[in-house]
């Protein structure tokens, strides 16, 4: 697959973000947490971004909360990739009554409110994972337990969608010649499935992955700042949202605190689909 000018471009600005995710707290004068008296200050030769009201600088919690976002849309992309390929995979293969069965199980989860289903995950769960981890030799990581619950709701509710394309690739490719030929020969199906068929669908496979990232990512956002999402210390651009948010008031608005973190936002969820466009252009001149 041979990337066209405009998908190296996009890449290289998402690598720009990702550097900047990763070394960009590391390098900035500023702490994370640090507080300082300047608060609520407008971007600056000092602070480009402008600070909170602790007097936090606004950029370097950008590119911490870009550490948490992109980790958890990657995550929880990953996972949905998994589960998705995986149940598209045996569904179309063994088709029959079972592939009727397993699409049926995925048309009742699609018409669950997936949103709702996350929320009621970490409303259950949350306080007895952290019970739990405190309790084993986990106990340093209790205090992210939200964010555990986030990486697993997210996978959990975003495979849906993959596993009907995958199992419908499934069904067409598994009558190729090449298949026969190695169920004639005797080879077992999980050696069909994962090497015979699933290098033929991995194209579409990395197109899904770039537009459930942002998908992921966008819900995260959405239920941080519902508070429901990234909890203190951690933040992610949901928080800083909601941060911001609530520093509006008829008196005083400091439009920096939402306008920076939502331009990020949404530069970031635009790049992810314009590359899963790019990637869909290539994969239909391919198939041509």
């Amino acid at each position: 697959m041979r990337l066209s000018r405009p998908a190296w471009l996009i890449l290289g600005l998402l690598g720009v973000l990702v550097l900047a995710a990763i070394f960009g707290p590391v390098m900035s004068p500023y702490g994370v947490g640090e507080v300082s008296g300047n608060r609520l200050a407008p971007p600056d030769g000092q602070h480009w971004f402008g600070t909170d009201l602790h007097g936090r600088d606004l950029l370097t919690r950008l590119m911490y909360g870009a550490r948490i976002s992109l980790l958890v849309g990657l995550v929880g992309a990953s996972i949905s990739l998994l589960i998705g390929v995986a149940y598209g995979l045996v569904a179309g293969y063994l088709g029959g009554w079972a592939d009727i069965l397993m699409m049926r199980v995925v048309d009742v989860l699609y018409a669950l409110p997936r949103i709702v289903l996350v929320i009621v995950l970490i409303s259950l769960f949350d306080l007895k994972l952290k019970t739990l981890l405190d309790e084993t030799f986990l106990a340093p990581f209790a205090t992210h337990a939200r964010l555990l619950l986030l990486f697993v709701g997210l996978g959990l509710v975003e495979w849906l969608t993959l596993a009907r394309i995958v199992r419908a690739q499934v069904l067409t490719i598994k009558e190729r010649p090449f298949v026969l030929s190695s169920r004639l020969i005797g080879q077992t199906t999980p050696v069909i499935l994962f090497r015979q068929i699933l290098p033929q669908i991995l194209p579409i496979v990395t197109t899904y992955l770039t537009l459930a990232l942002p998908a992921v990512i966008l819900e995260e956002s959405f239920l941080s700042f519902l508070g429901l999402g990234v909890q203190a210390p951690l933040a992610s651009w949901g928080t800083l949202l909601a941060d911001g948010a609530s520093m509006l008031n008829p008196v005083a608005t400091p439009w920096w605190l939402i306008v920076f973190p939502a331009v990020v936002l949404v530069g970031c969820l635009l790049l992810l689909n314009l590359l899963g466009d790019q990637l869909r252009r290539l994969d239909g001149h391919a198939e041509r």
